[in-house]
């Protein structure tokens, strides 16, 4: 156990020692006389002149007066007193002791001095104001008591009523009790004040008067203290001069500026001394009480009045000082309920008070159970306890989740209507005093239907439908890992009205992941999140997979086998323009950054054979090459990543078949007729080959070697054993296509090998618009235009073109340029020309028929 703080000072003529806080243990003072101490019991304590006072707070005031029973006095101008403290607490722990000694120096004795505490009355008479001489040998023999009639006791009797009698060569000192029977009330100047009048009859006679408290007015607000100014007991003359004023609180004198920061006021008038303290002003406390279940208070406070006046005509001075403790009438104070809830924070905030600092929260009690603080607690609610900043008032502050089961719930009208019923359970400290107040809250909060997200697939796209809710399209759209911008909306066939929004993702689209390859589909999952632009966090995510049918691997008739690898989540790090067939120099014919497509034959890049009963297998495999394999494996904790590709094929396969003949009715003959194949070429956006110009689009401006993307396509033919081939691609200066300069972009189905920038061939997929690829071409070029010189075929780079479309009858692309180079160019047209050869898909026949040729992979990046 540890001592409290101790500390002393000397306050005019009274010591006072400050003990504390100490912390609920019991305080024993003792006074140390010739190394013996002396416990100090009420009585003694009000015989000889000592007090003590214990706050609200467990703070301890011994106040001990300088010419005590037990102080060394040193020429009547210094006092010695030693105390002896003793803290009791609990009997596992060794009690505390503690000495305090002070000496105070106090030499401006007024001629008479009367001192009212709080228990005793008290009363100093210096001999010299009379000029008498006192002989060392004089002692008190009688004393004589007014009440109001005499009364005459000796001075045994009276130390043995409880009286304190003592003298010094020069000072007299009588003490009284308050509850002494010689003690009386008199009304002075209106005022009721306690009243102890005595002769002390020694060699000389000595007229002692003691008045003191005065009367006390209250309202809800303030409390008032009356003194007479002229106490007329005291006064054996009319005339007397006022000469100090002082006002102080627990002995101690407060300056102007203090008491105006506490608003304490002081009037005089001709009749009263009038002091005027507000309840609740510093300096004093709260007292907490219970009145039938409800919630009383009473504040207390020990305001010091010290005067000092001199009387004309006697030429004697007189220091009056009353210690004067006072309580108020009990005050109801219903505790007031604040609500602080904000119902968006789905979280009840209710504020308890204010109480004196000596209320403590025991329970809180709700409709079917009762908790208690650390109940609460581990509940996940908010129990705290605010203090006041001079500590001599609390509130305390509940904070309840929506979502606890004592909250109930009641819907009305597209609201959500939250109510809770609790009773505070609180105590009066330290008398255990129970009380309790009831607290019902509730809180509105419209129903909030957070936007949905759903979705499904058909075999070429993810469909996925947005329903905003009841707080609108306050929200974006991440499509993938990207934002949906109007661009990206736009793609993807983006509809919207006030209620909901939709778009539809191809399944080769980038936003779509790759999860796994079976054995006729490919596993994907288009991920959709809608984010909440102020908080940058996600307020819903959706997950959609479907399986796309998908040929990954085909086995032509003629040997010929084309396999697609597709870059998987799982391989994040994959480049697939790095994979190969077993043979290293195998790589793609084309690769992006999601694909790699291989075109190989059964007998090339390492394909092995197999031969079954009545079936040959051809079998490969997609890898990266050994050397790259390790490479990404010490930079990644990527899988491995391996496609097997396998085709079977009938052997000895017989089919019959069942005719049966009858007489021709004529000879066969063939019948020469005219027929149409129209044929078109479109220009594509980009090299996906969703988006195409349009005719009103035309002319369009193009800038230095941007790549354009063309289509040739066979309409109107739905017969999957013909193809469309390129046969010669080439640019003139006009619209004959037999004119000169000319030069050749695509020549006998293959890019011209002299030319630097090489036509690009893309390869063509089903999709929802291309039916049959075999009817399909699709090649890229980057804009060129000739120089001045007709006789120099070189290719020069162009600053613009405008592209138009001619008729539908020639297949050619029309391009207006404006020309920007070293030479000085005209403004001049460049036509593209194009035959085409329509194919037996069966029976190619040689030619162009046969296939282009052209090397495999990407174009080298210039």
């Amino acid at each position: 156990m540890t001592f409290p703080d101790i500390s002393s000072k000397c306050l005019g003529n009274v010591m006072r020692v400050d003990v504390g806080p100490l912390g609920g243990n019991f305080l024993e003072v003792a006074v140390v006389v010739n190394d013996s101490a002396i416990l100090l019991t009420p009585s003694l304590a009000s015989q000889c002149g000592f007090s003590i006072k214990i706050n609200q707070m467990g703070n301890a005031m011994i106040y001990a007066s300088l010419q005590n029973c037990f102080a060394q006095n040193v020429g009547d101008k210094a006092f010695t007193t030693t105390l002896t403290l003793r803290l009791h607490g609990n009997r596992m722990a060794e009690d505390e002791l503690y000495q305090v000694a002070e000496t105070c120096q106090y030499a401006a004795w007024a001629s008479r001095e009367i001192v009212c505490d709080r228990n005793y009355m008290e009363h100093f008479f210096t001999f010299a104001s009379q000029k008498q001489t006192i002989d060392a040998g004089f002692r008190i023999t009688t004393i004589m008591f007014y009440i109001p009639v005499e009364k005459v006791m000796g001075v045994t009797e009276a130390q043995r009523s409880g009286y304190g009698i003592a003298n010094t060569p020069s000072r007299l000192v009588l003490r009284s009790p308050k509850t002494t029977p010689e003690t009386y009330t008199q009304n002075v100047a209106g005022v009721h004040m306690t009243v102890r009048r005595g002769l002390e009859l020694m060699t000389f006679l000595f007229d002692v008067y003691a008045l003191c408290i005065g009367s006390v007015s209250f309202t809800p607000n303030t409390i008032t203290w009356y003194l007479p100014r002229h106490i007329d007991p005291l006064i054996s003359s009319g005339q007397l001069q006022l000469l100090e004023v002082h006002i102080g609180v627990d002995g101690q004198r407060l300056d102007p500026a203090e008491m105006a920061a506490r608003q304490y006021s002081l009037s005089i008038n001709d009749v009263h001394i009038i002091i005027q303290i507000p309840v609740g002003a510093v300096g004093g406390y709260f007292k907490s009480h219970v009145q039938d279940d409800h919630y009383h208070t009473s504040y207390t406070i020990e305001p010091m009045l010290e005067l000092l006046w001199t009387e004309d005509s006697i030429h004697e001075d007189t220091r009056y000082k009353v210690l004067f403790p006072i309580t108020t009438p009990l005050l109801s104070r219903p505790p007031q309920v604040i609500d602080n809830t904000v119902p968006e924070q789905r979280m009840f905030k209710v504020l308890l008070g204010p109480f004196g600092s000596d209320v403590a929260l025991m329970n809180i009690s709700f409709p079917y159970e009762v908790l208690s603080v650390a109940d609460c607690i581990a509940r996940g609610f908010t129990v705290l306890e605010h203090m006041s900043p001079n500590s001599s008032s609390k509130v305390f502050m509940l904070e309840v989740p929506f979502t606890d089961p004592v909250v109930s719930q009641t819907r009305d009208m597209g609201y959500t209507v939250y109510s809770l019923h609790l009773t505070f359970g609180l105590l009066v400290l330290p008398e255990f005093a129970p009380f309790s107040h009831p607290v019902y809250l509730e809180a509105k909060l419209v129903d909030i239907v957070p936007p949905s997200v759903s979705g499904g697939c058909d075999y070429q796209n993810f469909y996925v439908l947005v329903q905003y809710g009841t707080q609108g399209a306050n929200f974006q759209t991440i499509v993938g890992k990207q934002l949906l911008t109007s661009d990206l909306a736009e793609q993807y066939s983006f509809m919207e009205n006030g209620t909901h929004l939709s778009f539809a993702v191809p399944f080769s689209s980038p936003d779509v992941v790759f999860e796994a390859i079976e054995s006729s589909s490919v596993k994907t999952r288009l991920d959709v999140a809608l984010l909440n632009p102020e908080t940058n966090k996600n307020i819903k995510e959706f997950s959609l997979a479907c399986n796309f049918p998908s040929t990954l691997i085909e086995c032509f008739p003629n040997g010929t086998m084309t396999a697609l690898a597709v870059k998987l989540e799982s391989v994040p790090s994959l480049n697939p323009g790095q994979l190969t067939l077993r043979d290293p120099t195998c790589g793609p014919s084309y690769s992006d950054d999601r694909y790699a497509y291989f075109v190989f034959t059964g007998n090339s890049c390492g394909t092995t054979r197999k031969f079954f009963p009545n079936m040959m297998l051809y079998a490969n495999e997609i890898s990266l090459p050994d050397e790259l394999e390790k490479i990404r494996e010490s930079n990644t904790e990527d899988p491995e990543y391996e496609l097997k590709i396998a085709c079977y094929y009938d052997i000895n396969t017989t089919h019959a078949v069942a005719f049966h003949t009858r007489p021709r009715r004529s000879e066969p003959y063939a019948e020469n007729a005219k027929g149409e194949l129209q044929v078109a070429m479109r220009l594509a956006v980009d090299d996906s080959y969703s988006v195409f110009h349009r005719a009103e689009d035309y002319p369009l401006a193009k800038y230095l070697q941007q790549p354009l993307y063309f289509e040739m396509e066979l309409m109107r033919s739905t017969n999957p054993r013909v193809s469309l081939e390129l046969e010669n691609c080439w640019a003139t200066l006009n619209s004959n296509r037999t004119s000169k300069p000319r030069w050749n972009l695509i020549i006998d189905g293959c890019a011209n090998p002299v030319d630097p920038y090489q036509v690009l061939f893309h390869p063509v997929w089903v999709d929802a618009r291309v039916q049959y690829p075999s009817h399909f071409k699709r090649f890229e070029v980057q804009m060129f235009a000739f120089a001045e010189d007709q006789d120099n075929l070189n290719r020069q780079v162009i600053s613009t073109i405008q592209i138009l479309f001619t008729d539908g009858k020639s297949v050619y692309k029309d391009v207006n340029i404006n020309h920007s180079s070293h030479k000085t160019l005209h403004s001049l047209q460049l036509f593209v020309h194009c035959d085409v050869v329509i194919c037996d898909a069966r029976n190619p026949l040689g030619g162009v028929c046969s296939g282009p040729v052209f090397k495999p992979g990407k174009r080298d990046e210039r």
